[in-house]
């Protein structure tokens, strides 16, 4: 599988990862026009892996999306998926847990919609949740009702393992699993949210609670830290897309996607012998059809 360790969005394997060091802009000064163009050929290429990925029916792959309140996730995954199959596709957004979820481990009820083979999924949120909103408003947990709950640190570092273990099963038994952290800066998360407010087209997309979100920038900055540094893994890698250049982020993704895909070594089904044999004749057959 592709992962160019030397990818200026690889959050390090090694735990060493800090956050302020991963920036919110491209690494190149670019027009619009110059993204729209690479993301568009990079999708071109993504529509003919995707038809041998379903095809060959060996791996999965599961896309998982993080991030801060409009930093444009939605747009990202709309962008990436422009023009593939729909029936090779599964998009699953996680919002707040319903009774039953609760009533589960918190891997629950993201393992019930995980891609089978053949398929790519996308997580729009994930179990990544219960580390980040979780850890920075810890009053959920008395809804959780936990049969035990570690104190302190000690939870986050449990649940982090859980993470890792699970994600380590996945890719054991043929999923391809990429993370991305859509990197977005706290000034222009403002500037988004003000012009949601200000185009009544976009308010139906403004949230009152996202501006209260906001007042807690520092500690999601630290869970996002912590949270990455313990799951950047070898069999699922983190990657810091700077957000605040949305045609650079689409693209960005698209590409390691693209090359993720080229990476497996994917092929069509050769047919056996017999099956050739059997497809020939049955040509012939119907070739002499009236």
């Amino acid at each position: 599988m592709y992962r160019a360790d030397d990818h200026p969005h690889l959050v390090p394997l090694d735990g060493s990862f800090q956050l302020a060091q991963a920036p919110t802009r491209p690494p190149e000064k670019r027009g619009r026009k110059h993204w729209e163009k690479r993301l568009a050929s990079t999708v071109s290429d993504l529509r003919t892996l995707q038809r041998v990925l379903y095809a060959s029916d060996h791996h999965a792959v599961l896309l998982v999306f993080q991030a801060m309140d409009a930093a444009g996730k939605d747009g990202t995954i709309r962008a990436v998926l422009s023009g593939l199959d729909p029936a090779g596709c599964q998009v699953f957004s996680f919002k707040r847990p319903s009774s039953e979820e609760i009533d589960h481990d918190f891997l629950w009820r993201t393992a019930r919609s995980l891609p089978e083979r053949g398929r790519i999924g996308i997580f729009n949120r994930s179990y990544y949740e219960e580390v980040l909103v979780v850890r920075v408003h810890p009053g959920i947990l008395d809804h959780q009702r936990l049969p035990h709950r570690s104190d302190g640190e000690e939870l986050w570092r449990e649940r982090l393992e859980s993470i890792a273990d699970h994600e380590r099963h996945l890719a054991r038994n043929g999923t391809v699993i990429l993370k991305f952290w859509l990197n977005v800066s706290r000034d222009e998360q403002r500037r988004r949210f003000l012009a949601r407010i200000d185009d009544p087209a976009r308010q139906w997309k403004f949230e009152a609670g996202d501006v209260r979100e906001r007042g807690h920038w520092d500690a999601y900055m630290a869970a996002y830290e912590d949270a990455l540094r313990a799951t950047s893994t070898p069999w699922a890698p983190w990657y810091a897309i700077p957000a605040d250049n949305k045609g650079y982020m689409r693209f960005a993704v698209a590409d390691i996607v693209r090359r993720t895909l080229m990476g497996l070594g994917l092929r069509y089904p050769e047919l056996s012998d017999e099956e050739r044999a059997e497809m020939l004749a049955l040509r012939e057959k119907l070739l002499a059809e009236p």
